[in-house]
C-alpha cells in the first residue's frame, strides 16, 4: 500500500462537491472545513451546514476549532454523529481572526491548554482525534509540542511545515516534518509545498512522514491526487489532462455546486473554482471575464461548453 494522500481543510473550498471531486481523481481521506466550536455550542445552523458530508466522499474528517477545552467536549459528539471519520482539530490556521481569539496556531503559544483540549476531545467520542499544527507561531518549536499532543491522546499530527508568522510564503521547511515524525510514534502527515507528485515523493523520501496532505496544490487541480497515486505505485507519471478535460471537470464541479447550495450560491461559488481551472488554458482571461459575470447555471454550461468540444 503507498503512503495515504490527504486533502487539506481549506476556508471556502473544501466543502462537500469539491471533497467529492478530489475523491473521485484519488484523495484517500479528505476533511472539512473549519467547524467552529461555539459556532456548534450556540447552536448556528451555517455552522452546523459544514459538517454535511455525503457518502461519495467517505471517509471524510470534520476539522474543529476553538479554545475552551469543555466546550470542545461538549461538541465533540455531534461531529460524530454527523459521520465524521475521525476529528481534526485546527491548532494551525494563521489568520488574524482565528488566532485573535487564541484559537489556531495561537495555540502552539500554550502547549498545557494544546494537549488539554486534544485530552477533552478524545474522552468525549469513539472516533480518532488528530491534530493539525505548524512548524510553530514563529519558530520551530513543532516536535516538542508534538509531544505533548501525542502524551494527551491525539491518534495522528499534520504538520504544515511553515510558521504562523510566514502565513503561506517562504518555503515549507521539510525538516521540521522531519523532526515531528522522529519525536513521536503516532502517525505523521506532511503538508506544505505539494504543487506536483515529485513535491509528494521528496516529501516522503526526505522526511519519512506516513503520508501526505495536498492544499493550495488542489486548487482547480483534483488531478494531482491521480498523479501523485500513479508516480507512488508505479514510478512514474502518464495521466495529463487535456484542456478538454479540465472543463469538463470545472463544469461538473459548478453542476454539483448548484445542487448543494442552490443555483445563486453555486454560480458565485463557482467562479473561484473555474478560474483555477482554466489557470494557464489559451483564452483564459477572456473565459473567466464571461463566468464572472454569468448569473445561471445554463449561463455557465453554456460558456463551458463552448469554450472547447468536449
Amino acid at each position: 500500500m503507498t503512503a495515504p494522500v490527504h486533502l487539506a481543510p481549506m476556508a471556502g473550498v473544501t466543502d462537500s462537491p469539491f471533497r467529492q471531486i478530489c475523491k473521485s481523481f484519488g484523495a484517500d481521506f479528505v476533511i472539512t472545513e473549519m467547524v467552529s466550536a461555539k459556532g456548534l455550542y450556540y447552536k448556528s445552523k451555517k455552522t452546523a451546514s459544514l459538517m454535511s458530508i455525503a457518502k461519495e466522499e467517505m471517509p471524510t474528517a470534520i476539522q474543529l476549532f476553538g479554545s475552551e477545552p469543555a466546550i470542545m467536549a461538549e461538541v465533540a459528539p455531534l461531529l460524530q454523529n454527523a459521520g465524521a471519520a475521525a476529528i481534526d482539530i485546527n491548532m494551525g490556521c494563521p489568520m488574524p481572526k482565528i488566532v485573535g481569539n487564541g484559537d489556531g496556531s495561537a495555540l502552539m503559544k500554550n502547549p498545557a491548554l494544546a494537549g488539554e483540549i486534544v485530552k477533552s476531545v478524545k474522552n468525549a467520542v469513539d472516533i480518532p482525534v488528530t491534530v493539525k499544527i505548524r512548524k510553530g507561531w514563529d519558530s520551530d518549536t513543532c516536535a516538542e509540542f508534538a509531544k505533548v499532543l501525542e502524551a494527551n491522546g491525539a491518534d495522528g499530527i499534520t504538520v504544515h511545515a511553515r510558521t504562523k508568522e510566514q502565513l503561506y510564503s517562504g518555503k515549507a521547511d521539510l525538516n521540521a516534518i522531519k523532526e515531528v515524525k522522529n519525536a513521536v510514534k503516532i502517525s505523521i502527515i506532511g503538508n506544505g509545498d505539494i504543487f506536483s507528485a515529485e513535491d509528494t515523493k521528496n516529501m516522503l523520501d526526505f522526511t519519512g512522514c506516513d503520508g501526505v496532505m495536498v492544499g493550495r496544490g488542489a486548487l482547480g487541480n483534483p488531478f494531482i491526487f491521480r498523479q501523485i497515486k500513479e508516480l507512488l505505485e508505479k514510478g512514474s507519471v502518464s495521466y495529463f489532462p487535456s484542456d478538454a478535460e479540465r472543463l469538463k471537470t470545472a463544469l461538473l464541479h459548478t453542476k454539483m455546486l448548484c445542487k448543494s447550495h442552490g443555483e445563486h450560491i453555486g454560480v458565485l461559488e463557482s467562479r473561484k473554482h473555474i478560474a483555477w481551472y482554466v489557470k494557464g488554458m489559451r483564452n483564459a482571461n477572456i473565459l473567466k471575464n464571461r463566468v464572472f459575470t454569468a448569473k445561471s447555471l445554463d449561463e455557465i454550461v453554456e460558456i463551458l461548453e463552448s469554450a472547447t468540444l468536449f
